[in-house]
């Protein structure tokens, strides 16, 4: 059973402003996830061609089973609110998705404290960091059939505040206590894998630098789980995103 995390950048590749959906579809496809977690997922947006990405990557992989969860609804940078969970289907929206190819008993949704005042952002390149406003956060949880049982497996996206996202990772793990074990986390949580893991409790099971793209040199996309649950991981360089994608073939 194959396991895949991956930070989209809304399907485009680092050096280009626009999404190549054929191109994000091949690179989808060629993750052969049986389960895929990702981030940073465009619905109906301009700058991905209105497409639904959710979408094109459970055509791309095959996974009958899939969720799309809107972290913030409207356009990213302009006009955007943070989602409810109400919004039209057809909406621009953008979040986080879950796909399977196994059967999903059930989903669950979990909306996370955003941080409360505007944040320091740094850029290469430049001498002084920005002030920006972080965006609503979410994580989507499904308890799955799989051929080594059930599990439930969650992703999300969160905050790149360090004084901010343990808060959401502590709250995040108490809200899934209550659905079936093991416990599969997989996502962009913008920590290290030791705080990652010393705040969940669980163990990681795919240790691989994934960020910067080019030339990584930190784990900020993580797959973490109960004990049980063993893997055989990697990373792969795909045309798509600013992240390497991070798999784990569980044993």
């Amino acid at each position: 059973m194959r396991v895949a995390t991956f930070n989209i950048l809304n399907g485009r590749s680092p050096d280009r402003q626009d999404v190549d959906i054929a191109a994000f579809a091949d690179a989808i496809k060629s993750l052969d996830a049986d389960v895929l977690a990702l981030q940073e997922v465009d619905r109906f947006q301009v700058r991905s061609g209105r497409a639904d990405l959710t979408a094109v990557a459970a055509e791309a992989t095959g996974a009958d089973e899939h969720l799309f969860v809107a972290a913030l609804a409207g356009t990213p940078g302009t006009t955007w609110t943070a989602a409810t969970g109400e919004e039209q289907p057809d909406s621009a929206a953008y979040g986080i998705s879950l796909l399977s190819r196994y059967p999903v008993h059930a989903w669950e949704t979990v909306r996370l404290p955003r941080v409360p005042t505007p944040a320091p952002v740094r850029h290469p390149g430049r001498r002084l960091p920005s002030i920006v406003r972080d965006e609503p956060r979410v994580a989507v949880a499904a308890v799955v059939e799989t051929p080594l049982g059930t599990i439930t497996i969650a992703n999300t996206h969160l905050s790149f505040v360090r004084w901010w996202n343990g808060r959401q990772l502590r709250l995040l793990t108490r809200s899934l206590a209550h659905l079936p074990r093991p416990l599969l986390l997989a996502g962009d949580l913008n920590m290290g894998p030791d705080r990652a893991a010393l705040t969940t409790g669980l163990t990681s099971i795919a240790d691989h630098l994934t960020f910067p793209w080019d030339e990584p040199c930190v784990q900020l996309d993580h797959l973490l789980a109960d004990p049980p649950l063993r893997a055989r991981a990697s990373v792969r360089r795909l045309p798509v995103s600013d992240h390497l994608a991070l798999i784990a073939d569980l044993e």
